[in-house]
């Protein structure tokens, strides 16, 4: 079958490409900038890529009409203060692309939205949904809370909480409950969703077994890494407060993280699991989905990470539109040293950032991560997304890639951080 996967280099996206393959589909990769997709070469020969931005209504008519099923996993919270506006519109254009189709079936990845009262994040993802489910087409919603992966930015968020914090005074919104759920039972509910005639026309909300509180999370996960930790929760910190507090802590954005705060406060817990029935799944639970986390940051199989969107710095051009450096109105520091070893010499710069640092006294690049977060930038907290391969468009603590091809000998950073230029 051929499959059309929007998202495909998304965290999501990155990591059910290879499941389709793996069943046989030939999956066509909708990605707004073909220079940031790299996928592994064992996969190229069952995928072709398309440069499609859902925002541009005349960029869907490049969708073949021969397709048999999509996949919507496009989000966009973080990017602007009318991110549910863009999001609704790219689901529109996405919905009157497919509709000209002879797509049989497509599937959305939202949010669970079952209280009255939901936050700005959960309404855009709900309006989508509805938008989506206007198509001619099969439509299926697949709704989930936090996902606990590596890379995810929930579990993220979690891990620099506990590993910084000893004791946390947190805002009440920690005694909030909610249904964490292992990204490997999300790519499986969403490859056997696929195709799947009980689930027409449906949303499924879908969820581990566990019911907790992000409280219980955090100590959950102080309890599996062996740590003691002490949480002390006050009702008196505001919704700004509590997102100047995970920005400053975690090494989210304070975009994303007053999105988050938004819906930290609201409870996402499935109203049934018929979906493990219908489906055939059985998620694990919390304990069983963070110790899986950690066995895979061990061996370093971080397959994809949120830190790796775009959206998340102040990076808004193709990055196709940087390749070539422009040569007037610029400044120039260049440096040359005569080396002895090439291959060792690009291991080592291919290392930078992160856990590795940099060449040259790190505090100073720590201090100016520190100057930037307090000015509203992305600081250092990112790291990197694998200790030693570098792909194009990853983050490495405040820069992104741009191009990195060690036959060449050639890495090209764009800095994130705050600056009077570029």
């Amino acid at each position: 079958m051929k499959i059309l996967l929007s998202g495909a280099n998304g965290y999501i996206g990155k990591r059910l490409l290879p499941v389709l393959v793996k069943q046989g589909h030939q999956v066509i990769c909708c990605i707004r900038d073909e220079n940031r997709f790299s996928p592994p070469p064992s996969l190229k020969s069952n995928i072709e890529t398309l440069e499609i931005d859902f925002l541009d209504p005349e960029s869907v008519h490049k969708i073949p009409r021969n397709i048999d099923g999509a996949y919507y996993l496009i989000h966009s919270m973080s990017s602007a203060k009318d991110y549910s506006k863009l999001e609704l519109l790219a689901g529109s254009h996405f919905r009157k692309g497919l509709s000209q189709t002879n797509v049989e079936h497509v599937i959305y990845l939202s949010g669970i939205v079952n209280q009255n009262v939901l936050s700005d994040h959960l309404k855009s993802r709900k309006a989508v949904e509805d938008e989506l489910a206007r198509g001619s087409y099969n439509f299926t919603t697949l709704r989930a809370g936090i996902i606990i992966g590596s890379g995810s930015a929930s579990f993220e968020i979690i891990r620099d909480l506990v590993e910084k914090l000893p004791l946390m005074v947190a805002p009440k919104w920690l005694n909030t409950r909610t249904q964490p759920i292992g990204i490997e039972a999300i790519i499986n509910y969403l490859y056997r969703s696929l195709f799947n005639p009980a689930i027409y026309g449906r949303y499924i909300d879908i969820g581990g077994p566990d019911v907790l509180t992000y409280k219980e999370m955090l100590l959950g996960y102080a309890k599996v890494r062996k740590l003691n930790r002490w949480i002390i929760t006050i009702p008196v910190m505001t919704p700004k407060l509590s997102s100047y507090w995970l920005y400053f802590v975690t090494s989210t954005s304070y975009k994303l993280a007053r999105a988050l705060v938004g819906s930290m406060k609201i409870e996402v817990v499935c109203r049934d699991n018929s979906a493990n029935e219908l489906l055939e799944v059985n998620p694990e639970n919390y304990f069983s989905a963070l110790e899986r986390t950690f066995g895979e940051i061990a061996d370093n199989q971080i397959i994809s990470s949120w830190k790796d969107s775009l959206i998340s710095g102040r990076f808004e051009n193709n990055i196709s539109d940087f390749i070539h450096v422009p040569t007037y109105g610029c400044l120039v520091d260049k440096r040359s040293e005569y080396i002895d070893n090439r291959d060792t010499c690009l291991a080592k710069i291919w290392r930078i950032g992160g856990a590795s640092g940099w060449y040259y006294a790190n505090w100073l690049w720590e201090l100016r991560g520190f100057i930037d977060k307090i000015f509203g930038g992305v600081g250092l907290r990112r790291g990197r997304t694998d200790k030693v391969d570098i792909s194009v468009g990853d983050a490495i603590d405040f820069w992104r890639v741009l191009y990195a091809n060690k036959q060449e000998g050639r890495l090209l950073l764009f800095a994130e951080m705050k600056l009077p230029g570029e």
